[in-house]
């Protein structure tokens, strides 16, 4: 079962990365926009999704995910860390909502990473 300190070391190795507290919590950035948070009690973790999709992902797993109601009107979702399948599945997710806020260089310098549409 991944962790926070799971969910920072997979941010961190994306390239451009930093870690920025804000609100009170960790905030992971790439090339200084906001891509994941770990918020309240670092049991999730906030991502970021488009709003058409993340509505069919809490419908199909919401156990796993849900929007929280101060991010509905942003394209956010939420995660349970315990309810990740593995380090894999959160490196997917991390990864999927890092390509959603790079800029199109590091896309660019880093197609392993792959682009928002993919």
């Amino acid at each position: 079962m991944p962790d926070a300190e799971d969910v920072r070391r997979i941010a961190l190795s994306l390239p451009d990365t930093t870690e920025k507290t804000a609100w009170s919590m960790p905030t992971f950035r790439v090339a200084g926009k906001m891509f994941a948070t770990l918020p309240e009690d670092e049991t999730s973790m906030a991502v970021r999704c488009p709003k058409e999709e993340r509505d069919e992902l809490v419908l199909a797993e919401p156990e796993k995910f849900w929007i929280a109601g101060h991010e509905a009107q942003f394209a956010w979702v939420r995660a349970r860390l315990a309810v990740l399948e593995d380090e894999e599945e959160l490196r997917d997710i991390l990864a999927d909502s890092w390509r959603q806020a790079a800029p199109p260089r590091l896309h660019e310098a880093h197609p392993a990473l792959g682009h928002p549409t993919d």
